[in-house]
């Protein structure tokens, strides 16, 4: 079977990375572009979060009779205020912390993203966001493109993603991203310890280093090889951070922590991906309660996302940090059989940071299902989207990284109103 040059670069680098573990020394890259720099982190909420337990149309009466079991009492919701057209809303009682910084002015709320016709299926749905092409999602994803614009030679810790896999949104054509899910883990694997470990490592270096113009597969292969090892001191370094707050411990919130420490050891990346899932809620969703699942969903989130703030804040980077956070897709307006809600439409991204312009962004859909309702869409039963996702992608790339967001997304999305940044 042949192997192409995007399955290598998908692939390739994480091969030769994921046995390793490491962070370190700060690279000539990062010291020519200077200390301070912009640097964004996604945050994915995988399955399909339920936008309207996340920021809560608390005084919508049609709220309580579609969700007699999944609907957040009035008087716990956290109240931050009100939308354009008047309709308070309010944040999932266990988002103490992002109310905090939604207090700040730091917390930007992005109300019915989407686009046309929404997918309801994870896996077109998670391309579709991934590639921002709704109609042909293949090819690249929009941070990859992004990568693949950064000057040449493009460091190889340039993006980072701490999953398994590299996520279809950060493939590139031709940048290599890293999967690192554990700094720990992330070093030269070699069946010997001690000195023969090095001795490995310094040989497969050298072999690598070798890079013939007459065969450029191999040479490929090993200017592949060179930018893994390459990154392996950078990244061990990584691991020796200690940050200025407890993280807790969790999937996020260690995948976090790293992220904070590689910006703090200044390991020379662009682009973080973060991932945390089960917000596929069909059954049982328990958005209320001490131990419901849902709520337990969005402490997880809460508890990682202000312990981040809070260290970059310590450390004097927040203002060089963007986070945003989005979904492949928002749930249905009214509960299930089963007490869960299933796949819908219009969802909400989130956006933090010391340059945010914190504060709600669109309009929340009414959720009375009478047919007139311009809001909703599939005979009144999803949220229909207001803001297309691509107009919070065009300003993070125009606003925040500096790059024309039109070459990128293949398309002008430029929104006015979305200016959170």
């Amino acid at each position: 079977m042949s192997v192409t040059r995007r399955d290598f670069i998908r692939g390739g680098v994480t091969a030769f990375t994921v046995g390793f573990a490491a962070p370190g020394f700060l690279c000539d890259i990062a010291r020519a572009q200077g200390a301070s720099r912009r640097n964004l982190v996604v945050v994915y909420l995988g399955g399909g979060n339920d936008a309207l337990s996340t920021l809560v149309p608390y005084t919508d009466t049609f709220y309580y009779s579609r969700r007699p079991t999944q609907a957040v009492p009035a008087g716990e919701v956290l109240q931050i205020g009100s939308d354009r057209n008047g309709k308070a809303l309010g944040l999932h009682p266990r988002l103490t912390g992002l109310r905090t910084i939604f207090n700040d002015g730091r917390l930007a709320l992005i109300q019915r993203a989407g686009y046309e016709n929404s997918s309801r299926s994870h896996f077109y749905g998670i391309d579709i966001w991934a590639t921002a092409s709704p109609s042909v999602p293949t090819g690249p994803g929009w941070l990859g493109k992004y990568l693949d614009t950064l000057p040449a030679p493009i460091d190889p810790l340039a993006g980072w993603a701490a999953t398994q896999e590299v996520p279809h949104a950060m493939q590139a054509r031709i940048a290599g991203v890293p999967a690192i899910p554990s700094v720990t883990n992330y070093a030269f694997a070699s069946p010997n310890g001690g000195d023969d470990a090095q001795l490995a490592r310094k040989t497969a270096t050298k072999i690598s280093s070798h890079v013939p113009v007459d065969r450029p597969h191999l040479a490929f292969v090993n200017s592949t090889a060179q930018a893994a090892f390459a990154t392996l001191d950078r990244v061990a370094a990584v691991a020796s951070y200690q940050p200025t707050t407890a993280y807790p411990n969790t999937g996020v919130g260690q995948a976090l922590r790293a992220v904070a420490g590689a910006l703090v050891k200044g390991t020379g990346t662009r682009i973080f991906w973060v991932q945390t899932g089960g917000y596929d809620t069909h059954a049982g969703q328990g958005t209320n309660g001490q131990n419901g699942a849902y709520g337990n969903l969005m402490g997880t989130l809460n508890d990682g996302l202000l312990a981040f703030y809070t260290d970059i804040k310590n450390q004097g980077l927040l203002s060089d940090t963007l986070v945003l956070q989005w979904s492949e897709f928002g749930r249905r307006i009214a509960e299930n059989g089963s007490q869960g809600t299933d796949h819908g439409a219009g969802g909400l991204m989130m956006a933090l940071g010391g340059a945010v312009r914190g504060g709600l962004y669109g309009a929340a859909a009414s959720l009375n299902p009478a047919p007139d309702n311009q809001t909703l869409e599939n005979s009144g039963n999803d949220v229909r989207y207001e803001t297309d996702f691509r107009a919070v992608y065009a300003r993070v790339l125009d606003n925040w990284l500096g790059v024309d967001s039109t070459a990128i997304l293949g398309g002008n999305y430029r929104n006015a109103a979305v200016n959170f940044i």
